[in-house]
């Protein structure tokens, strides 16, 4: 028990570090007062590639992970071309609101995610409506909404892209367990980016040639790549999604879940001390609700999967009875054929 505890604590550190890390890398590179490079387009394009080809490496190279044997042309195009268009406009939008917000009402905004998710899979009926839960939802929306009103540096345009990022990663979540799951079709986070990256990287492609290339290209003194900056964000979101894979895969999706809360925390944290935004008293009452709310979701969810859980070994445990009764009533049946003979 107390090796599984400290292994645990260990996953969760370890997915703190690169998701710590990259918030924090991706605003340093496209805020216009430190690394100056607002071009979030360009960068999600550059961590796709960089992706691409580093999971092209693991999966058909080095075999590190099979890709699943059930992936088909017209599945890939049905499925994952769908997936892969929703996380391309989700981490544009998402790295685009680095530009105009802080990192700490990034992080207030994020608190939306259950209410979005929640509120999708019951559009597209992957969800049952229940009171409790929309009630559970309208008071984090409440929190994050008075968390806004405290802003002290509020930007509308802003607000809008992380919300659009949160709509297109709800949708994208939802669509992996309709179109996906339900085929049996399960990827890890490197089957996932084998698939998805080089997709994001095409989707991209087409508003990147029309918004950021023309500025690129009359920019004086033309784009000069600076490896160690570009090469070692894109190492740390790669990264993230194999800490993702060993958390997830270790312990539970609802563990990340939890341990997402503690981050968000840190990071307004470190925004308001290091970084020196502004966090004002409003700001974290409105949060602290919000917070409350999804840490009662999360807890929900929990007592939901517990109590799932103990149906299934009743199940099982009823259909080993059965198994081993219908078993003896066989091997009486013969008993007494044998004696009548």
């Amino acid at each position: 028990m107390i090796k599984k505890i400290i292994l645990t604590y260990t996953y969760i550190l370890i997915w703190l570090f690169f998701s710590f890390s990259v918030i924090i890398y991706n605003k340093y590179i496209l805020d216009k007062k430190l690394y100056n490079w607002p071009f979030p387009i360009s960068l999600t394009m550059i961590h796709m590639l960089f992706s691409s080809i580093l999971s092209f490496l693991l999966v058909r190279v080095f075999h590190v992970v099979e890709p699943p044997i059930h992936m088909t042309k017209s599945l890939y195009v049905s499925s994952v071309v769908p997936i892969g268009v929703l996380f391309a406009f989700s981490l544009w939008l998402s790295n685009s609101a680095y530009i105009y917000l802080s990192v700490s009402f990034i992080q207030m905004l994020k608190a939306l995610m259950p209410v979005i998710v929640y509120s999708i899979g019951v559009l597209l009926k992957k969800d049952i409506f229940k009171t409790n839960t929309m009630v559970n939802m309208v008071s984090i929306s409440v929190g994050v909404g008075i968390a806004a009103y405290g802003e002290a540096k509020f930007d509308l345009y802003g607000v809008i892209l992380q919300l659009g990022a949160l709509i297109f990663e709800a949708t994208r979540l939802v669509l992996i367990q309709i179109l996906l799951t339900s085929k049996g079709i399960q990827l890890n986070p490197i089957t996932s980016l084998y698939y998805i990256a080089p997709c994001c990287l095409i989707c991209l492609t087409v508003p990147w040639l029309f918004v950021e290339f023309p500025i690129l290209r009359e920019k004086s003194g033309g784009f000069e790549f600076d490896f160690v900056i570009f090469g070692t964000n894109s190492l740390i979101a790669f990264g993230l999604n194999l800490a993702v894979f060993l958390l997830v895969g270790k312990t539970s999706a609802l563990t990340m879940n939890v341990a997402g809360v503690v981050k968000d925390w840190l990071l307004i944290a470190f925004s308001w001390s290091v970084i020196k935004d502004t966090v004002t008293p409003v700001n974290l009452l409105g949060y602290l609700l919000a917070f409350m709310g999804v840490v009662y979701y999360n807890r929900v969810k929990y007592q939901n999967m517990k109590a799932a859980e103990a149906q299934k070994k009743v199940v099982n445990k009823i259909d080993d009875e059965e198994g081993s009764k219908k078993l003896l009533d066989e091997v009486e049946n013969n008993g007494n054929k044998k004696d009548d003979s």
